[in-house]
């Protein structure tokens, strides 16, 4: 029957049903969705960015009727995900994106808001931050620069964002895309660099916060048993630190990842926890819904569809599956 509902919302626009199209009932706990959409640009040229590829005449020849493809396709990937109290996102250019997405979709009948600074990044893409405001209050959001300029080392800042639940449970979330692996030995060295200003923002929250969860989720261009993320966190052979941060993602399940790289699924994307022990993980689950695969022949298999394969454009969302979380604090 849930999965027939699902199917109806994607075939019927939100903005046709009545007011009762989403749930307005306090939720237990916290849903939180992670999900790198994998370069949502605008079809504008930035003049202070390298985005020229993404632009009607670049060698991308990205329109606005594929931007609009693309934002279509995210909104049907919430409604799949029962529209989540709040969502991570990696890979997204500017306010304006994020404002089509919010009101010019059909998820314009769902009272989410967002978050969105600018960051150093060359390519002009930022972490930013959807939520429910029927589940979710935020009290303070702000950017964390990761960059290192004395260096020519320029990477997305971390956003942070403070708020409370429906319920009145403070929560505190860290988006994170952390630099890829080119550049060798320099490159790990700024990850784990910026894997321990991570670890020491969320200790400051939690201590600020009491009885929060810190949750932290990311696209750290790395696996949990990597030295950027396993140093730099200090995570012990148990995954969890001596401060207490749980790498929840080491319970997803080992035949799958977030990623796929030379025909091995890998999980780059991480979520983490600092709470105490009056919150419960209820679920984290790797998102695998149809539409957001595609076979990978010559190999066997299948891998994330992607919006341009190479120089291809190959329709699909993004080269990352999302990640669901589920939390709930007894009371």
């Amino acid at each position: 029957m849930k999965r027939l509902l699902t199917i109806l919302l994607l075939m019927i626009p939100l903005a046709s049903q009545s007011q009762e199209g989403f749930s307005t009932l306090p939720p237990q706990g916290l849903t939180a969705a992670w999900w790198n959409v994998e370069n949502l640009f605008d079809t504008r040229d930035d003049p202070n960015t390298n985005d020229d590829e993404f632009t009607p005449t670049g060698d991308r020849h990205w329109t606005r009727r594929r931007l609009e493809a693309k934002l279509q396709g995210i909104y049907k990937t919430l409604v799949m995900m029962d529209l989540p109290d709040v969502v991570g996102l990696a890979e997204v250019e500017n306010n304006y994106v994020l404002r089509e997405l919010c009101q010019g979709t059909p998820l314009s009948q769902v009272p989410y808001r967002y978050v969105h600074y600018d960051s150093p990044d060359r390519r002009g893409i930022d972490c930013a931050f959807l939520y429910r405001t029927d589940r979710f209050t935020v009290t303070d959001s702000r950017k964390v620069n990761v960059s290192d300029s004395a260096e020519g080392f320029f990477t997305r800042d971390i956003l942070v964002i403070e708020g409370v639940t429906s319920n009145g449970d403070s929560v505190c979330l860290l988006l994170n895309h952390w630099p890829s692996k080119r550049g060798g030995e320099e490159a790990d060295m700024q990850r784990s660099r910026i894997a321990d200003t991570l670890r020491h923002h969320m200790i400051a929250l939690h201590a600020k916060h009491t009885g929060a969860a810190v949750i932290a989720m990311g696209d750290l261009n790395s696996t949990a048993d990597e030295a950027a993320i396993f140093n730099g966190i200090g995570f012990g052979a148990d995954s969890v630190s001596p401060d207490g941060i749980r790498n929840l993602t080491k319970r997803l399940p080992l035949d799958w990842g977030s990623h796929k790289y030379q025909g091995e699924w890998r999980y780059i994307d991480h979520v983490f926890l600092l709470a105490d022990s009056t919150w419960k993980v209820l679920k984290l689950k790797l998102l695998k819904f149809d539409h957001l695969l595609v076979d990978e022949a010559p190999r066997p298999g299948q891998r994330p569809k992607r919006t341009y394969l190479g120089p291809r454009y190959e329709g699909g969302l993004s080269d990352h599956l999302p990640l669901l979380l589920k939390l709930a604090r007894a009371k």
